[in-house]
């Protein structure tokens, strides 16, 4: 009895929750334009106007965020939400009509004790707000009765499910089966042979076979439809030859940027705070005797050696120890000295010498950055000129000739990334153009501009092998190495099936032993695994993988172990899966079967004005 009683308050649960979710669209009913409050009837039981508007809204809500964009009322008739609305809203009050039949019903208690654990009802104390339920309320729509009725209904519909679906169990032989199929476990080995195993080296493929292979292969060999585009662009780079940039200004930036052009002589160093100067001296003692290590110091602190890094320092950063630190002439301690957090052993583990880039070093780099600003604002000023030309009819050749814009035609296919196809962006305009598209001023990642016009598609194309000459050859390589493996691969099958080891033909494969099918083997196909639960004890088979095969034996198989955690943890899932699958099926079918029993009739005109609220 307790496990129905949970299994009906998460249902109801879950009601509540859709109920709730759904009335924060903020519906009421008088936003819908008519004054019939019910669009059918399931048995006794009405199926209000209200809810059915409501439950649109939310399933249209939720199908746009899943597409990304806005979806239209008509759209979604299109995948036929309105259709599944309806069968859930029938299938609803069909429960709901039999729970009524059948005296099942719950108290006010119990829909008292759900609305008090409603957060949206409670204030910040976490307790009820009785303000905060009435414009809850309000903004959905509903009275307190009403909602509090909903609630009963929600809660009635949880009861009948569980009482329904309480005796679904998991069938012991099905469990049983699937726990074997599952957990099953093989022993394989694998032998993996590569070009360095064939018998003899590969020959020199003769021109026949080049163009043999190439015809054979043309496929590999085609280039892929495409588009003829001609384009125009322009980029900060492309202004800067142009600009006159003041000395004055490149001075004036290399000296804000003077930390950048001058650094100081750096180094790394390590701190070790202590309690008190008699502490810090008894240490430096210790370790000027060799009785301790700079490390061995730092652990009897308690400390991690990082805990003491303090990285590349300045003599400044350093404060009133900065001279006595910055005086080593190399790698080495000192100290103990003063600091904010009490006297400390500096260690010095590197120089960083000091380095300074002149303004005659820096200039070159300076007047570049200056120049992309400059360059950039000068097109971000421009960008309404290139628009208006577009706007009053010119094309990409206008935007060539009567601007700073640079022009070019190019045969684009996807995967091209070359000249200005390395440009994200402009890939992406060359995949969305169509015939007759104008043509419109798009950014690019660098603060460019460009425009691009469809010329003519482009079909796939098959290479000739003059062109594609050593590709070919490669590819040729590739699958004389592959065929001539396979070969060697199963006349090792057959000697291994005459008797014969691995041990006795001169190779050492890899062992893998207790492997599961959903294991995975490093640097080896995931078929292999699946292969090797193919096959029957002692049988082997062959996969190839590119310039290389992989022989694979099977040499045992075994059950589950039932005593394993993580194989008792398998069969609690499955067992818990099909229950669930058998409950769903169990109560699927319970409904259809109301449905076929329950008289039901709805109201075509009144569904059509809801729908019209939606156009």
């Amino acid at each position: 009895m307790a496990k129905k009683t949970s299994t009906a308050t998460k249902i109801g649960g879950g009601f509540l929750l859709l109920l709730l979710i759904v009335a924060m669209a903020g519906f009421g009913v008088e936003g819908f334009g008519t004054s019939a409050r019910s669009i059918g009837k399931v048995g006794d039981r009405d199926i209000s106007t209200n809810e059915y508007a409501r439950a649109l809204q939310e399933e249209l809500r939720a199908l746009t965020q899943q597409m990304g964009q806005p979806v239209t009322f008509q759209q979604a008739q299109l995948f036929g939400l309105d259709r599944e609305v309806l069968q859930q809203m029938v299938m609803r009050a069909t429960l709901d009509d039999e729970a009524t039949s059948r005296g099942i019903s719950v108290g006010d208690g119990t829909v008292q004790r759900e609305i008090l654990g409603i957060t949206a009802f409670q204030g910040l104390d976490g307790s009820f707000d009785r303000d905060s339920y009435r414009f809850a309320l309000q903004s959905a729509g509903l009275s307190e009765s009403e909602f509090e009725e909903q609630l009963r209904a929600d809660a009635a519909r949880g009861i009948l499910q569980a009482a329904v679906v309480s005796g679904a169990s998991a069938p012991a032989a099905q469990r049983d089966l699937i726990l074997e199929f599952a957990g099953e476990r093989r022993d394989f080995t694998v032998l993996t042979l590569g070009r360095f195993d064939l018998d003899a080296p590969v020959p020199e493929p003769t021109e026949t076979d080049l163009a043999r292979f190439h015809e054979d292969n043309i496929d590999r060999f085609t280039l892929p439809a495409g588009k003829r585009l001609q384009y125009a662009h322009l980029t900060p780079a492309m202004l800067l030859d142009t600009l006159d940039i003041d000395e004055q200004a490149l001075r004036d930036e290399y000296e804000r940027r003077a930390g950048e052009f001058r650094r100081p002589e750096r180094r790394l160093v390590e701190r070790l705070v202590f309690r008190d100067e008699a502490s810090a001296a008894d240490a430096r003692a210790r370790l000027d005797a060799g009785e301790a290590s700079f490390e061995a110091l730092v652990a009897e602190r308690g400390l991690e050696l990082e805990d003491t890094d303090m990285g590349d320092v300045t003599a400044a950063d350093l404060g009133a120890a900065g001279a006595q630190v910055f005086a080593l002439d190399g790698a080495g301690v000192t100290g103990p000295h003063a600091t904010s957090l009490g006297p400390a052993l500096f260690r010095v583990n590197a120089i960083l010498p000091a380095q300074e880039t002149t303004f005659e070093e820096a200039r070159a780099q300076l007047r570049d950055e200056l120049g992309a600003d400059m360059a950039a604002r000068i097109l971000a000023q421009q960008l309404d000129d290139y628009e208006d030309l577009l706007a009053g009819g010119g094309d990409v050749a206008d935007l060539v000739a009567e601007t700073e814009m640079q022009g070019g035609v190019i045969d684009w296919r996807e995967g091209d990334r070359d000249g200005i196809a390395a440009h994200a962006e402009f890939r992406e305009a060359a995949r969305r153009v169509q015939a007759g598209d104008f043509p419109e001023i798009e950014l690019l990642d660098n603060g460019g501009l460009f425009a691009i016009e469809l010329i003519d598609e482009l079909p796939a194309t098959p290479q000739p092998l003059d062109d594609v000459r050593a590709a070919v050859a490669r590819a040729w390589e590739e699958a004389e190495i592959a065929a001539r493996l396979e070969r060697q691969a199963d006349a090792l099958r057959n000697r291994l099936a005459q008797g014969e080891g691995f041990d006795d033909l001169g190779f050492a494969p890899a062992r893998f032993e207790g492997l599961v099918r959903t294991d995975f083997l490093p640097d080896l196909p995931r078929d292999l695994v699946a292969l090797a639960f193919e096959l029957e004890p002692r049988a082997s088979a062959t996969l190839p993988d590119g310039a290389q095969v992989h022989v694979i034996v099977l040499e045992a198989v075994a059950g589950p172990d039932r005593n394993d955690p993580d194989v008792i943890r398998l069969d609690n899932v499955i067992a818990q899966q099909l229950e669930q699958s058998i409950a769903q099926d169990v109560f699927a079918y319970y409904v259809s079967a109301l449905q076929n029993e329950t008289a039901f009739r709805l109201n075509q005109s009144v569904i059509d004005a809801v729908h019209a609220q939606f156009q």
